[in-house]
C-alpha cells in the first residue's frame, strides 16, 4: 500500500517529486519509492528532513518508525561477511554474485584493473548483455583530480590514472554490447562499490594503502536495513554525475 499521507503532503506543499528530490538531494526515482513502496522508508535522516521541508510530523509521514535498536539489528543483518583485505576475498565469489543477478548490474571503480584481466568475468558480462541485464560500469576520469590524489595516496602517483586508460582498453570488446554502458566519474571515491542486485561487496579505500589491502563488505538488503540503500544511493549519485563515453579513447571533453 502506498504511503498516501506522504503524497498528499508533497501535493499539498505545491512541489513536484522532482523539486522534492532536489531539496533532498536524492533522485525523484526515490522520492517515488518512497512514496509506493512502504517496505522502502527512507533513511532516518531523510525523514527528519523531508518532515521538516513539508512541516509535517515524522510519526504522521511514518507512524512506524524503527527504534534504534530495530536499526542496529537490521544492520547487522545486512552484513554477510566482513573480509580484513580484498586479497583474501574468495576469487569465485565476485564472479558468482554476478552470474546470479537478474536486474541489477554495477561496477564504481577508479580502475579496478584487476577485473578487466578475469576472462570468467568478461563471459559473465556477455551473458547478462544477452539475456538483457543492464550494465553499468563507472570508471574514474583518468585526467580528474580526484584520480589525481588517490594516485598520490596509494603512492603510485600518475600511475593511477595510467590503470583506468589500460582498464578501458581491456574493456574494449565489452563497448560493443548491447546495454553495457560505461561513464567517467570525477568523484572522490570513498569505497569501490560492485552491486549485483540485492547483494554487494564494498571495497573500503583506505589512505596509503592499495584498495586491495583494504576491507571489503559483503552485504545483502534487508526489510527495514539501511545500509545496503546507503550504498546504493551513493551509487546512483556517482552515475548521474558521470561522463558516458562510447569508446576506450573517448577521453576528452571533460571539465574540471
Amino acid at each position: 500500500m502506498a504511503n498516501e499521507k506522504l503524497r498528499g503532503a508533497i501535493v499539498e506543499s505545491g512541489m513536484t517529486l522532482a523539486e522534492v528530490g532536489a531539496s533532498l538531494g536524492v533522485s525523484t526515482k526515490t522520492v517515488e519509492r518512497w512514496i509506493n513502496d512502504p517496505k522502502r522508508k527512507p533513511y532516518r535522516r531523510f525523514q527528519y528532513a523531508t518532515a521538516s521541508l513539508l512541516q509535517r510530523d515524522v510519526s504522521y509521514l511514518w507512524p512506524e518508525e524503527q527504534t534504534s535498536a530495530e536499526i542496529t539489528e537490521a544492520g547487522n543483518a545486512e552484513l554477510v561477511k566482513l573480509y580484513p583485505h580484498r586479497s583474501v576475498v574468495p576469487k569465485q565469489l565476485w564472479n558468482q554474485l554476478y552470474e546470479q543477478t537478474r536486474e541489477v548490474f554495477d561496477v564504481v571503480v577508479y580502475s579496478g584493473f584487476w577485473l578487466t584481466e578475469d576472462a570468467e568475468f568478461h563471459r559473465i558480462v556477455k551473458e547478462k548483455s544477452s539475456a538483457g541485464v543492464p550494465v553499468r560500469f563507472m570508471l574514474g576520469d583518468p585526467d580528474c583530480p580526484a584520480v589525481a590524489v588517490r594516485g598520490e595516496d596509494e603512492g603510485i602517483g600518475p600511475a593511477m590514472a595510467s590503470k583506468i586508460r589500460n582498464a578501458l582498453v581491456n574493456y574494449r570488446p565489452l563497448f560493443r554490447l548491447p546495454g553495457v554502458e560505461f561513464r567517467l566519474h570525477r568523484t572522490t571515491l570513498y569505497n569501490s562499490l560492485y552491486r549485483a542486485d540485492n547483494e554487494m561487496l564494498a571495497n573500503g579505500h583506505l589512505y596509503g594503502v592499495g584498495a586491495y589491502m583494504a576491507p571489503v563488505l559483503h552485504i545483502q538488503r534487508v526489510p527495514g536495513g539501511e545500509l545496503f540503500d546507503a550504498y546504493a544511493e551513493s551509487i546512483e549519485r556517482v552515475w548521474d554525475n558521470a561522463r558516458p563515453i562510447s569508446s576506450p579513447t573517448d577521453l576528452g571533453g571533460t571539465t574540471a
